[in-house]
């Protein structure tokens, strides 16, 4: 079984290069209102349809040596780290989980939180599509434990985490932050109260707490650190989602072990 794990990691790397490019794809049309899909990829710069070589994802950028062939103009060393790193969180979550639904329930949702910190840290908006497609794919990833209490399901189709759980997170997610929204009178956005419901989702109540109270920390940790560098104001709005997103990257890959510290230190 262990010599087969080892022959699927470089496997579950290339899928993650191959999805990192369509991240590429989605972080750059989609704060643009344009089609993921349609038109094929093209040179931003002289509209140059890409080939086959330029579309390779990370070997692609260092064929053609980081230009366009059309218009020689350099395209940004972010598009090879971008994918880089998502082949590196695949074979993570893979590595963590294995082959169960655990590993598609926590691949889509740090998929679309790397999409999302993304576009938030450029634009400032957490994208409603994206949101949406994340709740949507977690009722979806749900619907076989549901379907296993008046049925038999394959067990490798049914999610451990109780779909109860799952909507407990959901609600306190979206709860609390909804009444931070409230009590703070807009200084917490309405994408940031939508983020935290599907990320409750998808970890869970225990998840939820644990995801906010990480995503507090490190915000607060860089927002100290930006204005004693002087670089922001007390006044001054950091993007939240980016803080969010890296307390569930915690949540997912560690969040047990330290459960299991605070238990055991209490």
């Amino acid at each position: 079984m262990e010599s087969n794990f080892n022959f699927i990691y470089p496997v579950i790397f290339i899928f993650g290069l191959c999805f990192g490019s369509f991240l590429n794809v989605i972080v750059y049309r989609l704060p643009k209102n344009i089609s993921i899909t349609n038109p094929p990829s093209r040179c931003p710069s002289c509209n140059h349809r890409l080939g086959v070589v330029e579309l390779l994802p990370v070997v692609g950028y260092f064929i053609i040596r980081g230009r366009c062939l059309n218009c020689n103009v350099r395209i940004s060393p972010r598009y090879p780290v971008i994918e880089l790193a998502t082949g590196a969180l695949f074979v993570a979550v893979f590595y963590k989980f294995g082959p169960t639904m655990e590993f598609l329930l926590y691949l889509v949702l740090l998929y679309l939180l790397f999409a999302i910190t993304q576009i938030d840290l450029v634009k400032r908006i957490v994208p409603n599509k994206l949101v949406s497609a994340g709740l949507i794919a977690g009722f979806i990833l749900y619907l076989p434990q549901i379907i296993s209490y008046i049925a038999p399901v394959t067990p490798l189709l049914v999610a451990e985490r109780p779909i109860t759980d799952a909507l407990a997170g959901f609600l306190l997610g979206g709860g609390v932050m909804l009444v931070i929204m409230i009590v703070s009178r807009g200084g917490m956005g309405a994408g940031d109260v939508k983020l935290m419901a599907m990320i409750g989702l998808f970890v869970g109540l225990r998840g939820t707490a644990l995801v906010m109270l990480l995503g507090f920390f490190f915000g607060a940790l860089v927002g100290v650190a930006y204005i004693v560098l002087r670089r922001l104001t007390r006044k001054d709005a950091l993007p939240f989602a980016p803080y969010l997103s890296l307390a569930a990257v915690v949540e997912v890959l560690w969040g047990e072990q330290l459960w299991n510290l605070y238990i055991n230190f209490y």
